[in-house]
């Protein structure tokens, strides 16, 4: 039971209940058109094939979704108002966001089971030193509650009239910088505010982390797809990432760069489906 358990959890990011019944496989010209950001090292066909493989492994029919890839949320966005896909895969939290800024947006409510990311900081694996600096400062935020604070104040409460606030970072003299790249692609986590100044819960986090460290954050605009390579090219230090929980079923390194370490996780979010509805 707890292999099938932890074979069924994998599914919450594909599978939404109410699109079929067991024993009753949807025809391909009836499978819900999914977005979803593109995974490093799994192809939108990889994808049906891991859903085959569920089906077998488990000996069940579920109903199913055709994954479509996508760069960046914006683009992705885009086609669901358009409807060129009828549900989007993203986090809670940039849900709540995204409906706070057009009631069109809505979340299905149907899910059966959870999916949960945890979001890290990667870096190159030559830079073991730095993690684990990171990794005693993520856990030194986590027991004295700053943490908890940052979400609150960025994600749980924050404004439905305006974007997330800018954040200032520190800066020390002489002290070492370590350059992190920013997408903005992921309000109200990752995000740069209109006039190009570093806003959202991330920068919040990284500007509590040069503190406690005493160094400088040098925040480098990049895109969401060149991520990995920015990184490995050293033309970054650090990237926000998001570990996907493995399985026997997808690749523990379904979504991560080779060369690249992560630390600790420092929050959590749900992945819920999201669709548009032009007629509100």
């Amino acid at each position: 039971m707890k292999k099938i358990f932890a074979l069924l959890m994998t599914l919450a990011l594909f599978v939404v209940t109410g699109c079929g019944s067991p024993g009753e496989k949807p025809a391909d010209s009836k499978k819900v058109q999914l977005g979803m950001i593109k995974r490093l090292n799994i192809s939108e066909e990889n994808f049906s094939e891991l859903m085959e493989k569920v089906e077998d492994t488990l000996n069940v029919k579920i109903a199913s979704h055709k994954s479509i890839f996508f760069d960046d949320l914006n683009s992705m966005q885009m086609a669901l108002q358009s409807g060129q896909i009828e549900e989007m895969s993203t986090y809670r939290g940039v849900a709540r966001y995204l409906i706070a800024k057009d009631p069109r947006f809505e979340v299905l409510k149907d899910h059966s089971l959870e999916f949960i990311d945890s979001f890290c900081f990667a870096l190159r694996d030559d830079e073991t030193e730095l993690r684990d600096s990171l990794n005693m400062v993520i856990r030194e935020m986590q027991n004295d509650g700053t943490l908890d604070r940052l979400t609150k104040e960025y994600i749980t409460d924050i404004s439905t009239d305006k974007d997330p606030p800018a954040v200032e970072l520190p800066h020390f003299e002489s002290a070492q910088t370590i350059k992190v790249g920013v997408t903005g692609d992921l309000p109200p986590f990752d995000f740069v505010a209109a006039d190009g100044k570093p806003a959202g819960f991330t920068t919040a986090v990284l500007a509590e982390v040069g503190k406690r460290m005493l160094k400088n954050i040098e925040i480098v605009d990049i895109t969401s797809g060149a991520r990995a390579a920015a990184l490995t090219s050293k033309q970054i230090d650090v990237v926000f990432w998001a570990i996907v929980p493995a399985s026997e079923i997808i690749p523990s390194d379904s979504d991560k760069p080779a060369g690249v370490i992560l630390t600790d996780p420092y929050f959590k979010d749900k992945i819920v489906h999201v669709t548009f509805n032009d007629k509100k």
